[in-house]
């Protein structure tokens, strides 16, 4: 039960990364300018430091310090990211669909993943 508790609040937590990085970088874009590539890395950092104060506080609760687990949650964005490029890559070589949906199919992949290793990792 506590698992699929942990699971809802890591969605909830995952939402608002969503908004909070694409906010951040439509402002950045379509306010004040900047190029997307500045605004893509800003609202990427913003989203990823929200999900590991919050999955870190609220999620999973964890009493660990904020720079080992910090390091870890780095460590594990970049292998989950990385195992997730891969299986687009994969999918996309191998499937016969639109590539988007590819997209989508690799990010449950990396949301599932994701949380698996931050539950037992991160903020084990």
């Amino acid at each position: 039960m506590e698992t699929i508790k942990q699971a809802v609040k890591y969605g909830i937590v995952g939402v608002s990364n969503t908004l909070i990085t694409a906010g951040i970088i439509w402002v950045m874009m379509k306010v004040a300018g900047f190029p997307d590539v500045v605004s893509n890395i800003t609202g990427y950092v913003a989203g990823v430091l929200n999900s590991f104060i919050w999955n870190k506080q609220w999620t999973f609760k964890s009493s660990d310090s904020w720079v080992s687990s910090g390091i870890r949650f780095g460590v594990v964005f970049g292998i989950c990211y990385l195992l997730q490029l891969g299986v687009l890559l994969l999918l996309n070589r191998h499937l016969a669909i639109d590539p988007y949906y590819n997209q989508l199919i690799a990010m449950a992949f990396y949301t599932v993943i994701n949380f698996l290793m931050n539950k037992y990792f991160t903020f084990k």
